[in-house]
Order: structure tokens, then sequence, then C-alpha cells
């Protein structure tokens, strides 16, 4: 990749290690060298937050490039291809991308395309750590990294890097239960109605599960309104807890929990079925303690051949994954998926705008920047 020293774009961008540190800066605009035979030049259309954008603006974590006093933020994209080297396949100028966001380190696991299983302690990714995200105008990257999405999507594929943090749970706990053989979960629990609950909610349901969805809010409330219009049932835990939910509704084959809450991971692992898998999706720092039912959570477990399994981040497999499920739910609740874009904010310009979406939660599900309109 060469940048075209005439011509410069926008970016956001922080300065990592230091607490709200969000600022406006600008780049030379990336373009394709010679040598980029194999990798496209994408515009960008759309990035969404959340927060982990928060969590890097507090400076909890995160970290610039090699050589560079600033990390361009911005993980969950949609762009257009607007150019493609001559060696490139199955992507053309025009077509609609989302683009994965970790990137391969030097483990085994990253040598056979499995990346988000890297055992490396350093790890690479785009708007988090050491690579450049996409709260930008354009971007360059190898297709390996780029997946083309339906011109139909094209409203709503923003969401789908959040989406494919659900794939790859839901996925490996079918994988997993394959030791089972007859494997066939009906009822799953989902804890969280946030962006990723409500993803979870949709994927569970577009399996033909019956899916309860718990969070401490009480209806009437949007997110709870939006798991009802797919058919998944709301509860609020200030009504309802998920321990006298499990008693009173069976056990759950499935709990995917999107919390942010850790110690309801313990009352997960209790409401958990015989041959149930536990999902994780929550990145929980801090040093929370409390105490547990150890013995009857462990006996629980081993008796009842139980499996709990952690997702994060995901690599190219299962953001496609996240393409069919999305076009199943466009076919069967259609416009579902785009209420959950609640908050538009227009422009690189109005970084603080979109950033301050992130401590507001008033009615917000899922704020995004539109950086150029759709074509």
């Amino acid at each position: 990749m060469k940048s075209n020293g005439s011509l410069e774009i926008k970016a956001v961008a922080v300065c990592p290690g230091r607490k709200n540190s969000a600022h406006l800066v600008r780049v030379p605009k990336p373009e394709l060298a010679p040598g980029d035979r194999n990798k496209v030049l994408v515009k960008v259309l759309s990035v969404g937050v959340d927060g982990t954008d928060k969590e890097i603006l507090a400076a909890e974590y995160g970290a610039s490039p090699s050589g560079d006093p600033f990390l361009i933020t911005g993980h969950e994209s949609f762009g257009v291809v607007e150019k493609a080297g001559p060696d490139v396949v199955g992507l053309r100028p025009g077509d609609y991308v989302v683009a994965t966001v970790r990137r391969p380190g030097s483990s085994l696991y990253d040598a056979i395309g499995t990346y988000d299983m890297s055992t490396d302690d350093t790890y690479y990714e785009r708007g988090i750590n050491l690579r450049h995200g996409f709260l930008t105008e354009y971007y360059v990257e190898d297709p390996e990294y780029v997946v083309k999405v339906p011109s139909g999507l094209k409203e709503v594929a923003v969401l789908l890097e959040p989406a494919s943090v659900v794939e790859k749970g839901i996925a490996q706990a079918f994988e997993i239960q394959r030791r089972l053989r007859v494997w066939r979960p009906r009822k799953a629990a989902v804890l969280g109605a946030g962006t990723i609950g409500l993803l979870a909610t949709m994927a569970l349901r577009a399996r033909g599960l019956e899916v309860h969805t718990f969070s401490k809010t009480e209806q009437p409330y949007l997110n709870a309104a939006l798991v009802e219009e797919i058919g998944a049932t709301y509860h609020s835990t200030n009504q309802l807890s998920l321990r006298d939910a499990a008693a009173e509704l069976g056990p759950f084959d499935m709990i995917f929990e999107a919390t942010g809450f850790s110690p309801l991971v313990f009352d997960a692992m209790e409401a958990l079925g015989k041959n149930g898998v536990l999902i994780l999706s929550s990145v929980t720092g801090g040093s929370r303690t409390i105490e547990v039912p150890a013995d009857r959570i462990n006996l629980g477990f081993v008796l009842g051949n139980k499996v709990m399994v952690g997702t994060v981040n995901a690599n190219r497999e299962y953001f496609e994954m996240g393409v069919n499920d999305f076009s199943k739910c466009e076919l069967t609740w259609p416009g579902w998926l785009k209420k959950l874009l609640t908050h538009r904010v227009v422009g690189l310009e109005n970084f603080n705008e979109l950033l301050a979406l992130l401590t507001d939660g008033d009615g917000v599900i899922k704020p995004y920047c539109e950086v150029a309109q759709h074509v």
C-alpha cells in the first residue's frame, strides 16, 4: 500500500494511554501501489461504536501501530470496494463489504486462518490494538479479511462485526456438542438485551429455538419490544430472576451471556440444563469477588455433562455466518435489524457527538457514524 501525498482524508484517532484523547486527524489517502496486486481499496460508508471504543477512550487498553503517535479507532465497519488489484478474485469495484478485525500473529492457529484463536500474547486488531481502524474515509486491505455483503443488507451491514461474535459462540457450542451425536437444543436463555443480546436472540430464533431474553429494565422498553417482535420472550430480572426462571420454565439447553456483569455467570451455570452449553461473551475487567455455591455448581457441571465456552472477535467464517443469518432475518422479520441502529451521526467531524452516545444509555442500542452516503 502507498499513500497519495497530494490527498488527505479525515480520521478519528486517540492517543492510547491518555483518557478522552479522541481527536480528528488528517492522514494521507491510502492507494493501491503497483505491487498491491491482491489488495482492495475500500471507501468507508459507516462505522459503529461500542463498549470497546468506550474503554479505549478511557485509556483502559489499546496501542498505536509501531512508529505512530495515535491509533485510528473504529472496528465495526461497512464500506464499498472502490478499486481492486488485478489478482483479486471475488471482489470488484461497487461490491459492499465489511472487514474482519483481528490480524494474524505468529502462532500455529494464526497460520491456519483461525487467527481469532491465537495463543500469542501480542495481538493485532484494527481499531483496537497495534493496527489502525476504520473511523476514516478509506482503507486498503487484503481480500482475506474483507467479506462481501449482498446489496439487500447494505442498510444493516454495519451490525455484522458484533454479530460475528454471536455467530462464533453459537457455532462453537454446536461444534463442541457434536460429541453428543444427537444434541438438539430447544430452549435458550439470553442474558442481556443490548446489541449483542439482541443479535444473539435473533440468531437463536433463526435456528428455531424457544428463546427467553433477560435484562433488568422493566417494560415498556424498546429492547423488550424488539425481543418479542421476533417471537422470543422478554423478562425483567427485577420481576423474575434467572434462577426462578429456570425452575419455572425448565432448565435451558443453551445460555448466551451478554451482560458485562460477571456474578451472573454463576447463576447461569446453575440454570443450565444437562448436556447444556453456556456461552460467555462479556469481557469484564476489574477485581469483583462474590461467594458462590462452588460444590453445587461443580457437581452439576460434572454430573450434567455441561460446557462453558467464551467467544470474542471472529474470523471471516463467522462474518459469513452473520451474512446468512441477516438474510434469513430480513426475510422472516423484515426491517427488524434496522431498528437496532438507533442513533446515526453524520460525518467524522461530529465524532464528539458519536462518542458521547457511548455514555448516554437512554434509548441507545447501536450508535454509528455515517461517513459517506450509500451508493
